[in-house]
């Protein structure tokens, strides 16, 4: 039986109903002063296909969150089935780019070739979003290459099954 409840009085049990939905998994990287800086997300979409553009939402509670926040440059990387050893080394406090092999776009973001999908993005626009900011880039650049997505389902991590 589902039981109806306030998101405002019960906020457990609203994130445990918004993990009800499946999402990918994406690192965001960002060129910053002390050097590349990634950031895992699994707020994003697609908006529009003319002009081609993408949003993500970077909580505003994230130690990273400033270098995000005001970045004109980044790049969204979709994470492979395979790709889980990625998640404690861009979670927090994790080793981020150390020894991590990685290429710089001409606009000097930080990308790493083996994600399932990259799109390279220019900032569009940036709207306030609660506890998060909704930031829209153009994507200047995409990649895609053959692979299965690494899934986020009620706090955990996965692969995707066909129906």
């Amino acid at each position: 039986m589902t039981q109806l409840f306030a998101p405002d009085t019960d906020p457990r049990a609203f994130r445990n109903a918004l993990g009800r939905f499946a999402t990918g998994v994406a690192l965001v990287t960002v060129a910053a002063p002390q050097g590349p800086v990634g950031f895992l997300v699994n707020s994003f979409a697609s908006v529009s296909m003319d002009p081609p553009l993408v949003l993500w939402s970077p909580a505003k509670s994230s130690s990273r969150f400033a270098h995000f926040e005001t970045a004109q440059h980044y790049s969204i990387h979709i994470l492979r089935d395979d790709h889980s050893d990625w998640l404690p080394r861009f979670a927090r406090d994790g080793a981020g780019f150390a020894d991590f092999p990685h290429e710089i776009t001409p606009e000097g973001v930080p990308v790493i070739p083996s994600a399932l999908a990259r799109f390279d993005c220019e900032r569009h626009a940036a709207h306030d979003g609660g506890d998060h900011l909704i930031i829209v880039g153009r994507v200047l650049r995409a990649a895609a290459t053959d692979g299965a997505p690494l899934v986020f389902s009620q706090g955990r991590y996965g692969g995707f099954s066909a129906a």
